[in-house]
């Protein structure tokens, strides 16, 4: 006959480690009241709103396993589209870094996006709270935050620019993986979103029109450390034929063609884009 005792106490135990393993009915309402209120807050302007349904920034967020209480990286934020919704989401538990071009940014406009960011965010510190500038520039030396003392890495649009020539060295690529691999705690997780190439036989090595495939993105993220942890379809967009003649830049928001043919690439929307997640290993 078992032990009753030894049995309940093994129970009680697994029980416990459940609870522990798994976030709290409260935080998992904290993290969802948290972007819900940013998201809907009224320092977001109409513009950035009517995109919501383009990126889904709630889903997003969640499938990668946001909470208010983390510590954040997001790299080359721009004019600050999501830093709107994950600096007002962090501000009472959490910290965010954004992480800008660098000191010698190669385009202008480049400049003129972190000025405008960092003046829109010194403005209102009641919605931001204290942001933290850092970098993912080239440079090997630099850190986009302190090693190993991050939860959350994301990058929107942007991997597809670590293959043009333009932008830096041609091994730029695995220099910005290595400084986000560093940077995050064993067991944090990289978000990435990207205008998704269907086929990587046929995609431009250089990205020059601004779409990468997935299996690109996966195998460099790999090589970094990266352990792949899943995908989503939140941002597909199954209307995008991918074959525009100025690239994803041909679809809104830039529309980047004749006044007679917008309507058709309005009625595409937004890119169809890729949503993957990975981890840095607990070991």
């Amino acid at each position: 006959m078992p032990n009753t005792l030894a049995v309940w106490s093994l129970a009680a135990a697994a029980a416990a480690a459940m609870l522990v393993a798994a976030p709290s009915v409260p935080a998992q309402e904290s993290a969802v009241s948290a972007l819900d209120a940013a998201i809907a807050g009224a320092h977001r302007s109409e513009r950035d709103r009517a995109r919501d349904r383009y990126r889904h920034p709630k889903e997003t967020l969640e499938f990668f396993g946001f909470r208010p209480d983390m510590t954040v990286v997001e790299i080359w934020p721009a004019s600050g589209w999501y830093t709107d919704i994950l600096a007002p989401a962090l501000r009472r538990q959490g910290k965010l870094y954004l992480a800008q071009y660098g000191d010698n940014p190669p385009f202008p406009y480049q400049r003129r996006e972190m000025e405008a960011l960092a003046a829109k965010i010194d403005a209102a510190p009641e919605v931001y709270g204290e942001v933290e500038f850092t970098a993912l520039d080239f440079d090997e030396r630099s850190k986009i935050a302190p090693d190993g003392s991050v939860d959350l890495v994301v990058t929107f649009r942007n991997v597809h620019n670590w293959f043009d020539p333009g932008y830096g060295p041609p091994n730029a690529a695995e220099i910005a993986f290595r400084k986000m691999y560093a940077a995050l705690k064993p067991g944090g997780v990289l978000g990435v979103v990207d205008h998704r190439w269907p086929d990587p036989e046929t995609e431009d090595p250089q990205a020059a029109n601004g779409y990468i495939s997935e299996e690109r993105v996966i195998r460099y993220a790999e090589a970094a450390g990266f352990e792949f942890a899943g995908r989503s379809d939140v941002n597909r967009n199954p209307r995008d034929t991918h074959d525009h003649p100025n690239g994803v830049w041909t679809l809104p928001p830039d529309l980047a063609a004749p006044e007679e043919q917008r309507q058709r690439y309005l009625d595409i929307g937004e890119s169809d884009r890729f949503t993957l997640k990975f981890v840095k290993p607990a070991s």
